[in-house]
């Protein structure tokens, strides 16, 4: 009459998974990653770290940011504005003088045009870098410091900048208040 099937249940997508929130990176953790990147004489790689943190843009926006985005002319600006992809609002960034440096370093190494992408594809001529790629090169910046790779990425650049001055600030905060230790009770 019927045949009877047993039910196995499937094994869910995120089993073994780390989900939610990506942890920011910490500052000497940030220091530790320019270190080596510039030991390494990485500047396409410096540059792009330098940035994603100043930024603090979502990935589908940071990679393609065009030379134009960030300068006129041969002159990098100090703030920079941006539409995001995603909310459609605007999003104003402050560029630091240390990722200014190295920006107007790589803008002049490969000769860049301001109607460029800043990081573009090394596979696919006048493309801009695909979120797959940038993901990757971030998980290496994780891993070649030894912290582990599935409890960070692209998401953690977008948050460190936010996290380190919200301890600046907490930090300015309690000393102004005679507290010898934020930590200390």
């Amino acid at each position: 009459m019927y045949n009877i099937i047993p039910y196995t249940p499937k094994p869910s997508w995120n089993k073994g998974k780390l989900v939610g929130q990506k942890l920011p990176l910490k500052l000497e953790e940030v220091w530790s990653i320019r270190t080596r990147l510039d030991l390494a004489d990485n500047l396409r790689e410096l540059t792009m770290f330098n940035l994603a943190l100043d930024c603090k843009l979502r990935a589908c926006d940071f990679i393609k940011l065009k030379v134009s985005d960030i300068a006129h002319g041969k002159n990098i600006q100090s703030r920079a504005m941006l539409i995001q992809q995603k909310t459609g609002t605007p999003v104003q960034f402050e560029i630091t003088n240390k990722t200014r440096a190295t920006l107007q370093k790589w803008i002049s190494f490969k000769s860049l045009r301001s109607c460029a992408y800043l990081f573009g594809s090394r596979v696919k001529a006048n493309c801009h870098l695909t979120t797959r790629q940038y993901a990757r090169i971030v998980k290496r910046w994780i891993s070649s410091i030894g912290l582990d790779i599935t409890s960070y990425g692209t998401h953690s650049m977008r948050r460190t900048k936010a996290t380190l001055q919200t301890l600046a600030v907490t930090s300015t905060l309690g000393f102004g208040l005679g507290f010898v230790s934020i930590t200390a009770c």
